[in-house]
């Protein structure tokens, strides 16, 4: 899990670098044109991008996905009413960006007429491509263009009284391949080709009154999803292992998915001097029904002719009721208490029914059914009261009870048998922190919170946990310098398993303007992180006296630079790197006092480096037109035991011109 949640975190980082277009700085000198009794101001900046990659094109498409062509880097348009009172409309907005071959394209959109309505538009468009690891053999991959939309419309937008209608649509289409194995545990692996059809739309209908100080929000919404991904064969297959006799001549597998989540949510608040009231309560009334229907023909590994059927069908429902109340009070200008009260409850039942048919022989049915419940009560006290100018203390009390329950039921020729589970776990952790604020520009926190659970659902899950946390910030006119740092630990131990893991981060972040045409903004943050972890495995026998330790060392920095040339040209220079170092190992050996398999060595670590360095220049041609350039350059290495198979290297690079009238 913690190498998962590695990968996740470093995903993140390789995504989140902006690209180098569109420019930021559109030409603002411009007022604008008044037409009738409208102020309109428009802008757009085209250009063409280019891109050239070495290494794993599959990778960078996951990482990047920019290419060539001509583009419509962004355009924005603004049309005011002068006097505030338009016929139709006082204001609309629309922005757009990367529209017309970028990987990424959003529009938004905003018409608003005042004290009457407002109109609320957010579109965007995803190609994503994902080609697995390379151990799938570049059969299992997926390239689907994804596509969200929401609308929100809203009647009387500064009244006591609103009325809210809402759409929203998530839909993903596109090809992918997969792989099935047939027809029995030992059979032979072939690949699949898929064709993704998932869409989801919700419809939103609700209102909002504010009366004698209260404000009350209630909106009903009906949220319904299908997935209907068909997955076959294009002709004959041999599969991966020609050599044996398992063969496929011919398969077709329909697995519809679809499901309706019909919900409400309610809302109740009032925040006075002295208090404040936040209620909540939502309730989901969820339900899916599935359908599995395959028919295979083929070849098993003894070189007889099979032919099967496969049908499976089955309904749950997972209705979901939540509520929470926040209190707050505020007696005196020092004293802030809050309570924070939830309850959460997650109900799961269904049932499914097998079938199967082979070579027109009679063939075995069973039906299966379960049930899972989930409830959780928490509630959270905290306090803040300054002492003094200087001097601030923080103090809270935590506790959270959670109950689960299953219900495991399998019925096989009138036989039926049932297993019922039921677990509870109670969390209490206590808070303590303190803020200092000696000069004006500068502010001091640190806090600490201790906690201990009774019973963890997970192995992983926290047990016996503490964290301490720290911040420094300094802030003047022109430089902001800000430090912290996190540190928490956490053991849990059970009969045949037992964990600990430890982590630590710091950060810093400091940005300076020395000059009105001069600035600098630089950062860096280091997250360490091992774990130990107990391993219960079969190989022959059961082995529970094993662990598995994994380490990572985490560091990020960015530094930019920006900076105004005469009075015509900018130009901002920027550079970023992600880098885990592991435990400093480049190999799978050498580890001591390691009694573990060679494959449990290689997943201990997982070092790698990404780096971006970045640059643009922006020159103002006349007072509504600027050119502008950029290049941008990507690097992803895995520098661990030799595995080169998803580095890459790629340059991007753009050229433009925004006109602003």
């Amino acid at each position: 899990m913690t190498s998962a949640l590695f990968l996740v975190l470093t995903s993140l980082a390789v995504q989140a670098q902006p690209p180098v277009a569109p420019t930021p700085d559109p030409n603002a000198s411009g007022r604008g044109e008044n037409t009738g009794g409208y102020n309109i101001l428009n802008s757009f900046e085209a250009g063409y991008r280019w891109r050239t990659t070495d290494g794993n094109a599959g990778k960078y498409r996951s990482d990047i996905n920019y290419g060539n062509g001509l583009r419509l880097f962004s355009s924005r348009l603004r049309i005011n009413s002068r006097e505030g009172q338009g016929r139709l409309f006082d204001e609309i907005v629309l922005n757009t960006q990367g529209m017309g071959n970028d990987p990424y394209e959003s529009a938004v959109l905003r018409v608003e007429k005042n004290r009457l309505y407002r109109y609320d538009m957010l579109w965007r468009l995803s190609d994503y491509f994902n080609p697995a690891l390379t151990i799938a053999g570049g059969q299992r991959l997926i390239d689907t263009r994804r596509t969200f939309q929401d609308h929100d419309f809203t009647l009387f937008p500064q009244g006591r009284y609103k009325l809210f209608l809402g759409y929203s649509r998530n839909s993903q289409y596109g090809p992918g391949l997969s792989t099935v194995q047939l027809f029995d545990a030992r059979g032979d692996e072939f690949p699949l080709f898929l064709d993704v059809r998932r869409q989801r739309n919700e419809y939103r209908l609700g209102g909002e009154a504010t009366v004698a100080g209260f404000t009350l929000n209630v909106l009903h919404g009906w949220d319904n999803f299908k997935d209907d991904t068909p997955l076959g064969l294009r002709g004959p297959e041999p599969g991966n292992n020609p050599a044996d006799n398992t063969s496929l001549s011919a398969l077709r597998r329909l697995e519809p998915y679809h499901g309706n989540s019909p919900y409400w949510r309610i809302g109740l608040f009032r925040n006075e001097r002295r208090y404040g009231v936040n209620a909540r309560y939502t309730n989901v009334s969820g339900r899916r029904d599935f359908v599995f229907d395959e028919a295979a023909a083929g070849t098993d590994r003894f070189a007889s002719a099979r032919n099967r059927q496969i049908l499976v069908a089955g309904s749950g429902s997972r209705p979901v009721t939540a509520g929470s109340l926040n209190l707050s009070l505020m007696p005196t200008g020092r004293l802030t208490m809050t309570n924070h009260s939830s309850f959460h409850n997650t109900r799961m039942d269904g049932s499914g029914a097998y079938s199967q048919v082979d070579n027109n022989q009679p063939g075995v049915s069973t039906r299966s059914f379960q049930f899972l419940g989930i409830r959780s009560i928490q509630t959270l006290t905290d306090a803040t009261f300054r002492v003094t100018r200087v001097l601030g203390l923080y103090s809270g009390y935590h506790y959270s009870h959670r109950r689960i329950q299953s219900r495991e039921g399998f019925e096989f020729s009138g036989a039926t048998d049932v297993f019922a589970f039921e677990q509870e776990n109670r969390v209490h952790s206590g808070l303590a922190g303190v803020r200092l604020k000696p000069a004006r520009p500068l502010t001091i926190q640190a806090d600490a919170e201790i906690g201990r659970a009774d019973r963890p659902f997970y192995p992983i899950s926290e047990k016996n946990y503490h964290a301490i946390n720290g911040r420094v910030q300094y802030k003047s006119k022109s430089l902001l310098l800000a430090a912290w740092t996190r540190t928490l630990y956490n053991v849990n131990s059970v009969s045949l398993f037992s964990h600990s893991s430890r982590s630590r981060q710091y950060a810093f972040d400091a940005s300076y303007t020395p000059r009105s045409w001069l600035s600098f903004d630089a950062g860096y943050s280091k997250a360490h992180l091992d774990t130990r972890s107990g391993l219960a495995f079969f190989a022959g026998s059961l082995i529970s006296d094993q662990r598995s330790l994994y380490l990572s060392n985490l560091h990020a920095a960015n530094l930019g630079v920006r900076g105004v040339i005469g009075k015509r040209a900018e130009l901002w220079i920027g550079y970023s790197i992600v880098r885990d170092t592991g435990d400093g190992r480049s190999s799978a050996t050498g580890q001591t006092g390691a009694a573990l398999p060679p494959g449990f060595l290689i997943a201990q670590a997982f070092p790698l480096s990404y780096q971006s360095p970045e640059g643009r220049l922006s020159v103002r041609l006349h007072k509504s037109i600027r050119w502008n350039f950029g290049y941008q350059f990507y690097a992803y290495r895995e520098d661990f035991w030799q595995l080169t198979f998803q580095n890459y290297r790629a340059h991007t690079g753009y050229t433009s011109l925004l006109w602003s009238f």
